[in-house]
């Protein structure tokens, strides 16, 4: 399952208007059957404006799903500062956009992929410019600056029973103040079309083990 991640536009603005502390706030994912994405991704702050343009899955028989979804347990937010950010870039690896990493000689820069591919055989050369990019072989890295702020939790499950099914098309997390109007979004999922968790299966969404569910810059 290919999975592409969105954060939504108006994210900063709930941060910056205190609407959101990701530790001790109830934090949610809820499954979409269907997710007519549009300009939302820039223009939804709250669940409410999601719900919109979507459909809350519901699933059949005894899917393991309840309204508004599941929420988020052993809630992390950690700061590493470049030269100590554990992922060192090597050659002739298969990288994928998204992936952060440090030179091996660490600069005090860390670099994210921006297109997938394998890297060179030999060290490239890297810019220390945030903001700008270059080319490794098949992929291309852009420097995202001199530290990395990873938002993470454990990954959030349904277990279906036997007869039970669900579908999901997406992922919404989001935080639930118990009014849709004022729950804001945190970031989409898109899981590439219908995923299905049927008779007893798991529908399981697997954080990045290293990037968690979100990762922010510092330049």
């Amino acid at each position: 399952m290919a999975v592409t991640v969105t954060v939504y536009g108006l994210l900063q603005k709930s941060l910056w208007e205190g609407r959101i502390n990701f530790t001790t706030d109830t934090i949610k994912v809820m499954a979409l059957s269907a997710y007519t994405v549009g300009s939302t991704a820039t223009t939804a702050q709250f669940i409410s404006d999601v719900l919109a343009a979507a459909t809350e899955a519901t699933g059949t028989g005894t899917s393991g799903y309840t309204a508004g979804g599941a929420t988020l347990a052993s809630k992390t937010v950690t700061y590493t500062a470049a030269n100590s950010w554990s992922t060192q870039r090597a050659n002739s690896t298969s990288y994928t956009v998204g992936d952060v990493v440090r030179p091996a000689s660490a600069n005090g820069y860390v670099y994210r992929c921006v297109v997938a591919g394998t890297s060179g055989g030999s060290l490239p050369t890297y810019t220390t410019v945030p903001g700008d990019d270059f080319v490794d072989g098949a992929v291309t890295w852009v420097n995202e600056g001199t530290g990395v702020l990873v938002v993470d939790a454990a990954d959030p499950s349904w277990t279906t029973g036997n007869p039970g099914s669900l579908t999901a098309s997406h992922l919404v997390f989001y935080k639930d103040t118990g009014t849709p109007t004022t729950s804001p979004v945190i970031a989409l999922w898109d899981l590439g079309g219908a995923q299905v968790a049927s008779n007893g299966g798991a529908f399981t969404a697997q954080l990045d083990a290293g990037e968690g569910l979100l990762t922010m810059f510092t330049s």
